[in-house]
């Protein structure tokens, strides 16, 4: 039987780790549970980032979070970037390394994205032995997240659900479920997140990313930029009971505002924690609209470069 979270702690409520907060949480010292970096933001650096990082990883634990292993692409994989993760790893000790199921690029180019594979049974072998090689090369299980989506494939013939499911078996890996993608694509593709919750692997799930997103009227996009919404909180409720509770992170990438307001944006899931053996309160209707907002919309993906500026 696969343990639940793989074996991993439950390290509590976390945030990411952003610039525009080194100096209040060096100098604060916030009573934040974890910490979440984006590896991509610290794998080459020997300055004040890094020195920030060592600082943060001796008092809090960490977690590494990438946005470049392209786990589905058609392209070999990039060995020499795997060897600098691992070194990273190896610096920080992470608690655990973890990406996202997705292709960021093709030929060597990377397109800064995120961008959706097909779910069926050719993508699903390809996916799972590059995620054993990967598995084997850093020594350690890898943890892979749903991203958020804005089309999909005639050749897909599974649910996105049932290929994280058999991906997670197969690989013998885990998931990151974050329940604001969960949601965002749900509504883009018109198909029941609650039944997505429902059918993914829960023993295997060791962390939970939650967010905000922007409503486009026809479409949502995955923005990171304000305040997680009620429907979302939902289903997070839902996700705690049934995984029983795992490492959850609030995402805020843009638009970021004090590190207390975002401190305090996590801790709300306390909120959805208690009462188990209660049933979530699914919507009976979809919710209203969200009037969209009227800025240009940023994707994380082109916020992580400036980072790493």
């Amino acid at each position: 039987m696969v343990p639940q979270r793989l074996g991993y702690e439950n390290l509590g409520l976390g945030v990411g780790l952003r610039t525009a907060h080194f100096n209040y949480i060096l100098e604060e010292k916030p009573a934040v549970d974890w910490f979440e970096i984006i590896s991509e933001n610290f794998i080459d650096s020997q300055g004040r980032p890094r020195w920030v990082l060592e600082q943060i990883a001796e008092r809090y634990p960490v977690v590494m979070h990438g946005v470049s292993l392209s786990i589905g692409t058609t392209d070999p994989l990039n060995f020499d970037y795997l060897a600098r993760l691992k070194r990273l790893a190896e610096a920080v000790q992470p608690r655990w390394i973890s990406d996202h199921l997705c292709w960021t690029g093709v030929l060597g180019l990377n397109a800064h994205d995120l961008l959706p594979v097909p779910l069926n049974e050719e993508t699903l072998r390809h996916v799972v032995e590059r995620i054993r090689v990967v598995q084997d090369f850093l020594e350690r299980p890898l943890i892979l997240e749903n991203p958020s989506s804005y089309v999909t494939f005639a050749s897909s013939t599974m649910s996105e659900w049932e290929f994280l499911t058999r991906m997670a078996e197969e690989a013998d890996c885990g998931l990151l479920l974050d329940v604001n993608n969960v949601y965002v694509s749900s509504v883009n593709h018109d198909f029941d997140p609650w039944e997505y919750l429902e059918n993914v692997p829960h023993r295997r799930i060791v962390q939970c990313h939650l967010a905000g997103h922007t409503n486009r009227e026809t479409h949502l996009i995955d923005t990171h930029d304000n305040h997680v919404i009620d429907p979302v909180w939902e289903l997070y409720r839902r996700a705690h009971q049934l995984t029983g509770g795992v490492s959850t992170l609030l995402e805020w990438d843009a638009k970021i505002p004090p590190f207390p307001v975002v401190h305090a944006e996590v801790l709300k899931a306390r909120q959805y924690m208690s009462a188990e053996d209660l049933p979530a309160r699914r919507p009976a209707t979809p919710p209203p609209p969200i009037q969209p907002s009227a800025d240009a919309v940023p994707h994380p993906l082109h916020l992580v470069a400036a980072e790493v500026q």
